[in-house]
């Protein structure tokens, strides 16, 4: 609807299409956090059902609007180029917010269910790279093989990461004391999920906005629907995980925060589900080869950080944990990278 507007006007919408879904991330952060503490469950988990389903909606609209108009191009470089540049995310938290406290991000967190959602992420973008090797015949009512593991490989990893915040013996006397100083909502429960919901809906609407005004863009500038939805797209929905993660690090709720990201990144490519529903097609087979590239950047980013949650190093580089410092590398080098792909 956006495809006959001017530049400036396209960019002011896409402006304020993002200025409301860092307002909107706020709120999902603080009642995400006092919907834990009601139902129970723990900062990491609670991270990736309620607050990383929640970010990442502006992505379900994406996929929802690209789907419906077959323009598998955006959303599929919206998805994948999304997982990497979100983890980036986890070391802007680490250089902004931890650099004035005693320890690194991951070793703050100190979760066992990081390690988890990790591994399953790098479980489903392996699935998801092998769905693109598949053919587009490969498909009965609206499902892929493909599709159908990647979701049941999320199912899986939520269920290991509720078994790991209860029953294994990882808990640290930080974390202990991170539960506590959360255990008590400040709001009642009707008005917390009033307030989630309503940030929910602005964030999915700005989403929508994000979704046509980035496409118009991209088509006005001539650039490619794949590295649109992987570069500046993909940045612009990885807001909502940056101001969530912002207040959830000053709360405390360092598990909160790490569950957002690697949690909603687990949650991602579930959306080639909702893709494939809505298009009746085979949607990882139109993946580009960029595509594939940046899913396997994911996953190397989201190693170190698994990584990082097992060693707990102290020690820092430029001013953030070792791992974050060679997160932020290999992210540079990684979109330098994309440039030997032909145009």
């Amino acid at each position: 609807m956006f495809d006959h507007a001017s530049v400036p006007v396209l960019v002011l919408l896409f402006v304020g299409g993002v200025a409301i879904v860092w307002i909107a991330g706020h709120a999902l952060s603080t009642t995400t956090d006092a919907l834990d503490t009601h139902f129970g469950l723990g900062q990491a988990l609670g991270g990736s059902i309620f607050l990383a389903i929640a970010t990442n909606l502006p992505e379900i609209a994406i996929t929802v609007a690209a789907s419906l108009a077959a323009q598998f191009d955006l959303a599929i470089g919206n998805i994948l180029g999304g997982i990497a540049i979100q983890t980036v995310v986890l070391a802007v938290l680490d250089f902004v917010v931890m650099r004035r406290k005693d320890a690194p991000l991951t070793t703050a967190a100190a979760s066992l269910v990081i390690v988890i959602q990790a591994c399953g992420l790098a479980a489903i973008l392996i699935i998801a790279i092998q769905g693109t090797l598949m053919p587009k015949t490969a498909i009965w009512m609206h499902l892929t093989p493909a599709t159908v593991a990647i979701a049941l490989v999320w199912i899986a990893t939520l269920l290991l990461s509720n078994k790991a915040s209860e029953g294994l013996p990882w808990t640290t006397k930080t974390m202990e004391r991170q539960r506590e100083a959360g255990a008590a909502a400040t709001k009642p429960l009707g008005v917390t999920i009033a307030i989630f919901g309503a940030a929910a809906l602005a964030t999915l609407g700005a989403g929508w906005i994000l979704e046509q005004t980035s496409n118009a863009l991209a088509q006005q500038w001539h650039m490619a629907g794949t590295l649109f939805g992987a570069t500046i797209l993909a940045a612009a929905t990885s807001l909502p995980e940056l101001t969530t993660g912002i207040t959830a690090v000053k709360m405390g709720d360092y598990e909160l925060a790490i569950g957002d990201i690697i949690g909603g990144n687990t949650f991602l490519p579930v959306l080639f589900v909702l893709a494939a529903l809505i298009s009746g097609q085979a949607v990882l087979p139109n993946a580009h080869k960029t595509d594939v590239y940046l899913a396997g950047l994911g996953i190397v980013l989201t190693m170190i950080y698994a990584y990082g949650a097992v060693f707990r190093s102290k020690r820092r580089l430029l001013g953030m944990g070792l791992d974050s410092a060679a997160v932020v590398i290999l992210y540079i080098v990684g979109v330098v990278g994309l440039l030997a792909f032909p145009r």
